[in-house]
């Protein structure tokens, strides 16, 4: 796992995988995971799921200000699979 400094703002995403729709759940976060490179603050992404379909995703960024854009990105952009 990578170190990162002090003062590195963690977002934390929590979800449950069905069955339903794998090739369009992996468009998206494979979209999602793009877009987060791209905003300023963004340091790394680390990401698990276990056998049971709960995943965890911690995205890391420089500080507060830059986790809050991201945040206010995603719920004010269309989603990853509306982009195509």
């Amino acid at each position: 796992m990578t170190q990162y400094s002090a003062g590195t703002v963690a977002v934390i995403f929590v979800s449950t995988r069905t069955n339903v729709d794998d090739t369009g759940y992996n468009q998206a976060a494979e979209a999602m995971g793009e877009l987060a490179q791209q905003q300023p603050g963004y340091v790394g992404i680390d990401s698990t799921r276990g056998a049971d379909g709960l995943g965890i995703t911690v995205s890391y960024w420089a500080d507060e200000a830059a986790a809050k854009a991201w945040r206010c990105l995603l719920y004010t952009s269309p989603s990853p699979r509306d982009r195509t």
